[in-house]
């Protein structure tokens, strides 16, 4: 809305400019991806040839074969969707509950809590793995979705996201719905996750991104390639004196696909959400 009054406020060759400047940013970030989608699209030759040729000299499919047809790769991508969606559902599930009674509600010790749980935010996975490792053994879940995916049930940055957004609802519409006999639980369903819908679309984007891209706990629990996942598929090409530059860029271009699908479906959702919060402003 800013940069719209703002262009609006400008004359046509400060405009031009801008538009430029914004095209020139557009396609700087759009060359890595042209240029993965073209290196899928050459030879082994076309790819080591010195000096680089940008364009392929033919267009050539076999790199996706390969990945489609040698390698699991469909069943890496279904891997990767499951524990994505799984991750996603449990760290808006848990972020909810967790961001909505910080932000509502007076417990003893509520500061502590609340800033042991930023604590965690800062640390790395690398810093805790081996516990992790540890507990996963104990439990028997190595080589299982539950293993790869019990790190990241939870994200304390979505706690706190949540929480900062939940802030803003107004304490007298849910004393409204207590004089009216309303439960917690209905307050929470009705009142809380509606008016938080925006972040927590946000938040589900940025789980699912986080677990699509998670790769150092897989690679170290997973001993079968039925639960590999898109970054362990990956991985397959790195041979241990030469890389497969060709199928690497296929299968990371294939990779990405689920990806955009999600983020484009959600991203319509998000946006009107925004759109309603504005008018109900």
């Amino acid at each position: 809305m800013k940069l719209t009054r703002s262009l609006a406020g400008n004359t046509l060759p400060q405009t031009v400019l801008i538009h430029v400047l914004l095209a020139l940013g557009a396609a700087f970030i759009l060359l890595p991806f042209l240029w993965m989608l073209l290196t899928s699209l050459k030879s082994a030759a076309d790819i080591a040839s010195v000096p680089p040729h940008f364009l392929p000299s033919v267009l050539r499919s076999d790199n996706f074969v390969a990945v489609l047809t040698i390698q699991k790769f469909p069943r890496f991508i279904v891997n990767s969707f499951i524990i994505s969606f799984l991750s996603m559902v449990s760290v808006l599930l848990t972020s909810m509950l967790g961001g909505y009674v910080f932000a509502k509600y007076n417990f003893p010790l509520k500061g502590f809590f609340f800033a042991l749980i930023l604590a965690t935010a800062i640390v790395p996975f690398e810093v805790y793995m081996v516990s992790v490792y540890q507990t996963i053994g104990a439990l028997k879940l190595f080589n299982s979705y539950i293993g790869i995916i019990f790190p990241i049930l939870i994200m304390s940055f979505g706690v706190f996201f949540i929480r900062q957004c939940s802030l803003s609802i107004p304490n007298e519409l849910l004393d409204a719905a207590r004089i009216d006999g309303a439960s917690e639980l209905w307050i929470l369903l009705r009142i809380g996750v509606p008016l938080n819908m925006t972040s927590l679309l946000a938040l589900g984007i940025f789980s699912f991104s986080e677990a699509w891209a998670f790769f150092i706990w897989p690679l170290i629990i997973v001993n079968s390639r039925d639960k590999y996942t898109i970054e362990l598929g990956l991985m397959m090409f790195q041979k241990k004196f030469y890389m497969d530059h060709g199928p690497i860029a296929a299968g990371a271009l294939i990779s990405i696909v689920p990806m955009l699908l999600v983020f484009i479906s959600l991203r319509r959702r998000f946006i009107q959400s925004i759109t309603l919060s504005g008018l109900k402003a």
